[in-house]
């Protein structure tokens, strides 16, 4: 598989010393005897980054995961509350943060087998939470995220030491392909592509609203999306989306009627816990990025 071959004479990037390049770790840690994924469905994650299960939780734990998610985005109590993250434009709910410190439901959630059961397998550890959150995006008005690897900020900003991390994504709502679901480029996780420009202080504050800053050039993804290709996650209210940490993704703007809405979990192996941030002059607050490293049971 050929590479980018941008170096730090092309552009500045937050990894000065980094190329784009092939991985150098496994996708998958575990095996088809440590948990609920066969053995083909672990071959299939490994080649394509991104498992999508359908029907992965039930219709009344939807409408449970709905009512907490409503409740979050408005309750008095958390107005101005770091944890909240709000749309540039619009002012609207766009993110809440340590979702699992603010509902008992979701709390529970991270630790069902279902869940923790896949993470452990994926990763071939205990794991530990490094990130909650859940993710508005309503009809009309819910703006997208921009193409990024998240094993990029969180080695540049957070300290991960490597990409054995897996973040498990639940959809709350339908996702179509038209209401700014979430966009994959199947085996893109297999290259680390760094994001371009210095780091600013605090950059968590404006990158969680609308990030331009650690995002990889029009060239990177331009080169992935040849080399990969572009897939989507849809599918009905919840399926959930297996994805690893180095994968680009992207979605775009929800200019439909129909509102997406999201949980987020993050998990981290616990032999991969992290160190001083790679390019950033401190490490984001713990409500994005976890510093307690306990296992979950």
């Amino acid at each position: 598989m050929t590479t980018a071959t941008h170096t730090t004479d092309d552009y500045p990037t937050r990894h000065r010393s980094e190329e784009s390049k092939p991985r150098k770790h496994p996708t998958v840690w575990g095996t088809a005897a440590d948990g609920p994924f066969d053995e083909a469905a672990l071959d299939e994650h490994e080649r394509h980054g991104f498992t999508i299960l359908e029907d992965f939780i039930t219709p009344a734990e939807v409408e449970t995961f709905t009512g907490e998610l409503n409740r979050l985005a408005s309750d008095p109590t958390l107005q101005g509350d770091e944890r909240v993250v709000t749309e540039k434009a619009s002012g609207e709910v766009r993110s809440v943060f340590q979702v699992e410190k603010l509902s008992d439901p979701i709390d529970a959630l991270t630790r069902d087998p279902r869940v923790l059961d896949r993470a452990r397998q994926l990763l071939g550890s205990d794991v530990y939470l490094h990130q909650t959150r859940v993710n508005y995006m309503p009809g009309f008005k819910g703006t997208g995220f921009y193409w990024h690897s998240d094993f990029e900020t969180w080695h540049a900003e957070d300290g991960l030491p490597a990409p054995r991390a897996v973040s498990c994504s639940i959809a709350l709502t339908r996702n179509y392909p038209f209401n700014g679901g979430l966009m994959v480029m199947p085996g893109s996780h297999q290259t680390f592509v760094p994001g371009v420009g210095e780091t600013p202080e605090n950059n968590h504050a404006a990158s969680l609203k609308e990030q331009t800053v650690g995002v990889p050039s029009e060239e990177a993804i331009a080169d992935l999306a040849r080399r990969c290709g572009v897939d989507q996650f849809t599918g009905p209210a919840g399926s959930a989306l297996w994805f690893d940490s180095n994968i680009m993704h992207a979605s775009s703007n929800n200019i439909t009627p129909y509102p997406r809405s999201n949980v987020f979990l993050v998990f981290n192996s616990v032999e991969n816990t992290p160190v001083e941030p790679f390019a950033a002059s401190a490490p984001r607050p713990a409500h994005i990025a976890a510093r307690d490293f306990t296992p979950l049971h």
